[in-house]
């Protein structure tokens, strides 16, 4: 590879072989690229992206064609390789790319766009030989807790996916998909529709990339369980005329499956969903089920046990997926939790074993290993709940989980993207941990550093050919002291009428030393738990005070690394992004101070004029928004930057 650095051009995922070989191979500005009929992609589409790539960096018009004749670049499957390999071999004569069927072609076309993409059309002649360590990389994307994207977006960020060799790609749905008779359900969230699902895995499977269905059968019903139709179908249906709460949203909203109507519930939505996609997979997901057993199903749970009625409920929701000929996908989390439930349920259902901590161990992936069962590795992209990503974790996370399940015979690797608070996060932040976990998916063995990859991510993604971009953004990361969702924390406790929502004091942790020390009557004040919140964070809260000068760096240093011509709007986020943190520190620092917690920043910081700042950035925040998403649920972050704008004012 000395030679292959000495041309500063990298290829992501790291091939697992490249023999340099001596000369170069220049290609013409107008050629032709033959794609044989065999590999299976009707529509040329392999061919024509190869074609508009040359034509970008040459200024050309390259010709695709699938018969016979001159070529330059020749696409073909390969009858010696096996499983999803492929070799490139660039030679003076021409470029030619063989793979194992229709996958192989495919992945080889990537690498080959990603080194014209950075060399132009004089290459280094090369023999690459590679295959991905996992069969099965995939991408899951949150668009229910706030955020559906538009048609368009989903599209683009197909076409990152499959530049970047993944082969799988999720939606997570909950309400956002427009159920026949659940119009109280899906009502305001701007839903996909079944034309939406049909033109998209239509679109994934033109480019080899298999579009899953899935959808919440169990857990994380929270929309649904407050309709007027579908409340008692919950553990707690007594709780359904609460105030929405986005930290609620996150904790109650299992099934009671005791409820005659639940199970009919449950695959009424796998029903519709299924017949949309092409895919033979299902994922139920029936993960997090936090409440089962505690409400309304809390007399069975004593006479059975919550084990086994879990296994019970979800072996019947397998099996009426496995009788329409699919195979079952869903969460691990409940089973690893009750490992007697793996023996309950069919053999042949693939776990998904999500385990999101930056310093995670093998024990729970060796653990599905050893009984037997077929699982995925769920790592995630560490952009939730945040306006700037955790670049430092999702490398952490990303990097141990694809180690651990190379290391134990996992089937895969679905990169997760979650949407927790909100939504908050934009999306096109994700696209460095969405790299990373392509790199790892792949060669998880390449021994690459995270300094390399941060850069090979800023060159190839971005066109910074410094290498540093995504370095800053990382520095970037580490900066926040108050974050979105200690606002939405701090915002929450008011119940509405100025009095302490108790179900925020019982479920955030940085509330536990109020929560632990609160009178026999539990009676709460919300002045005191406001301030016993932010004492708890008073150390994150005055560093990022201290931090905020190194976020005004971060955005100058970033401004002149933009180079990117297919998406400048990029810029545009990573700046309101800094801001946005930066608002947040202060916002931080100034509740401490005028609930004398801290005596000294917050002080200095005018919370009329911070309030202003607060809500002209909402409108920038806004725009942003609608550039790759349909309205769906902005209004909830408006809600909470509003209501946080007349509680400065109110000082």
């Amino acid at each position: 590879m000395d030679q292959a650095k000495a041309l500063e051009w990298h290829v992501i995922p790291e091939p697992t072989s490249i023999e340099l070989l001596p000369g170069m191979s220049t290609l013409p500005s107008s050629g032709t690229i033959l794609e044989q009929q065999d590999i299976g992609d009707a529509e040329l589409v392999f061919a024509r992206q190869l074609a508009r790539d040359i034509d970008r960096v040459s200024g050309g018009h390259w010709s695709v064609s699938s018969g016979t004749g001159p070529r330059n670049v020749t696409l073909r499957t390969g009858s010696s390789l096996d499983g999803l390999s492929y070799v490139l071999e660039i030679l003076p004569e021409g470029v030619t790319i063989s793979g194992a069927g229709f996958e192989g072609v495919r992945n080889g076309v990537q690498t080959l766009r990603q080194i014209i993409r950075q060399v132009g059309l004089t290459l280094p002649c090369m023999t690459i030989k590679d295959r991905p360590a996992f069969p099965i990389r995939g991408y899951y994307l949150d668009v229910t807790r706030g955020r559906v994207p538009t048609m368009d977006w989903l599209k683009s960020w197909v076409e990152r996916l499959y530049l970047y060799k993944y082969n799988q790609f999720q939606l997570y749905i909950e309400h956002t998909f427009k159920f026949d008779g659940l119009s109280e359900v899906w009502r305001g969230s701007d839903p996909l529709t079944a034309s939406d699902i049909l033109e998209l895995d239509s679109y994934c499977a033109a480019r080899g990339i298999e579009l899953v269905p899935s959808v919440s059968t169990f857990g994380h019903h929270y929309t649904a369980l407050r309709t007027q139709s579908l409340r008692e179908l919950g553990e707690f249906p007594q709780d359904a005329d609460r105030p929405f709460s986005l930290i609620e949203r996150m904790k109650h909203h299992t099934l009671n499956i005791t409820h005659e109507r639940s199970y009919g519930f449950a695959t009424s939505l796998i029903d519709e969903l299924m017949p949309l996609f092409r895919s033979r997979k299902f994922n139920i997901c029936a993960d997090e089920t936090f409440d089962l057993g505690k409400g309304e199903s809390r007399q069975e749970a004593a006479r059975r046990g919550v084990g086994a009625m879990y296994a019970d409920f979800v072996g019947r929701l397998c099996r009426h997926v496995e009788d329409h000929g699919h195979g079952v996908m869903m969460w691990a989390d409940v089973a690893l939790e009750h490992p007697e439930i793996i023996g309950m349920l069919p053999e042949n259902v693939t776990w998904l074993n999500w385990q999101y901590e930056p310093d995670t161990d093998d024990s729970k992936v060796a653990a599905l290993a050893r009984s037997g069962a077929t699982q995925i590795v769920c790592p995630a992209v560490w952009c939730w709940n945040a306006l700037i990503p955790r670049v430092d974790d999702a490398w952490n996370n990303i990097s141990r989980m694809a180690a651990y399940g190379h290391a134990h015979g996992a089937l895969g690797m679905l990169v997760t993207d979650w949407g927790d608070f909100g939504h908050v996060n934009d999306p096109r932040m994700s696209i460095p941990g969405m790299i990373i976990g392509a790199q790892q998916a792949w060669n998880p063995d390449a021994g690459l550093s995270e300094p390399d990859m941060l850069s090979r991510i800023s060159k190839i993604e971005y066109g910074d050919f410094t290498g540093r971009l995504i370095g800053i953004l990382k520095s970037a990361s580490a900066t926040g002291g108050f974050s979105w969702g200690d606002l939405v924390t701090y915002v929450e406790l008011d119940d509405g009428s100025g009095g302490c929502n108790m179900e925020i004091v019982r479920a955030m942790d940085c509330l536990k030393d109020y929560r632990n020390n609160l009178p026999q009557s539990g009676q709460a004040n919300l002045k005191d738990a406001r301030i016993s919140m932010l004492e708890s964070l008073r150390g994150p809260i005055l560093e990022g005070g201290k931090l905020n000068g190194r976020l005004n760096r971060c955005a100058g240093d970033l401004a002149p690394l933009f180079c990117m011509d297919n998406d400048p709007s990029i810029a545009t986020v990573w700046s309101l992004a800094i801001d946005g943190q930066r608002l947040l520190n202060n916002i931080g620092l100034t509740l401490s101070a005028k609930h004398g917690v801290i005596d000294s920043d917050g002080d200095r910081i005018d919370p009329m004029r911070l309030a202003g700042e607060l809500e002209n950035w909402t409108e920038r925040y806004s725009r942003t928004w609608h550039e790759v998403s349909r309205q769906s649920e902005l209004f909830r972050i408006q809600h909470v930057l509003w209501r946080a704008a007349d509680i400065l004012r109110s000082f």
